[in-house]
């Protein structure tokens, strides 16, 4: 990404324009002359700022990634509960972060698939993080529980017209957001079963129906 000089203020203008254009038209529907209108500004300053469309889109991409898992580091902090008040309070305002996450995803190709690998990359090192200081449980198998965790947040956004006939409200209102935290918060924190009965007989299963190792192969 090229970097931007001269006015920050409007540069981070051009891009937040293009994070709600790009999450509500689409990325291959918005053009370079449509963002600088939203923006107030002309299309050369904005290929000035950043170079090209596929730029501004990484652009993009840096800015949402960073600053979602910024607020998940908050998250795990001592400043946790002012964090949840505050994203409770203000649901709105991850809106266009959303919509534009959800945009992409949709669209696939190389856009889609960039945010998914950023988005599985971060949430493999935040998890990491919280079992290096003690705030998560490790895991046998750290990247496909990182691959599960990035599923389980990525499907209110792939899923949203399905969820909002189901709850009769747009899964990222604020009334709907409220109600799915705690819920949301107590299968992280406690998990769904009562013991480890399922846990084990999987376990054992797994076990039983191993495929040999090489050695085992070896000395058959």
């Amino acid at each position: 990404m090229r970097s931007a000089s001269g006015d920050l203020t409007t540069a981070a203008r051009i891009r937040d324009r293009a994070i709600e254009l790009f999450g509500s038209r689409g990325y291959a529907a918005t053009s370079i002359r449509d963002i600088a209108r939203a923006a107030g500004v002309s299309p050369a300053l904005v290929i000035h700022h950043f170079g090209s469309k596929d730029e501004l889109r990484a652009a993009c991409d840096d800015y949402l990634i960073g600053s979602v898992f910024d607020e998940k580091d908050r998250a795990r902090g001592p400043q946790v509960g002012t964090a949840m008040r505050e994203w409770l309070a203000d649901v709105d305002r991850f809106r266009p972060y959303v919509d534009y996450l959800a945009a992409m995803l949709q669209e696939g190709g190389d856009a889609g698939n960039q945010v998914f690998d950023a988005l599985l990359h971060e949430t493999r090192e935040m998890i990491d993080a919280g079992v290096a200081d003690g705030s998560m449980r490790p895991s046998d198998d750290p990247e496909m529980r990182a691959l599960l965790v990035a599923m389980q947040a990525l499907a209110p956004l792939l899923l949203r017209a399905q969820l909002a006939r189901t709850l009769g409200a747009d899964v990222h209102e604020t009334a709907t957001a409220r109600r799915m935290t705690l819920p949301m918060l107590d299968l992280y924190t406690n998990g769904l079963y009562a013991d480890d009965r399922m846990l084990a007989a999987a376990r054992d299963a797994m076990a039983a129906t191993a495929p040999p190792t090489t050695e085992e192969e070896g000395g058959a």
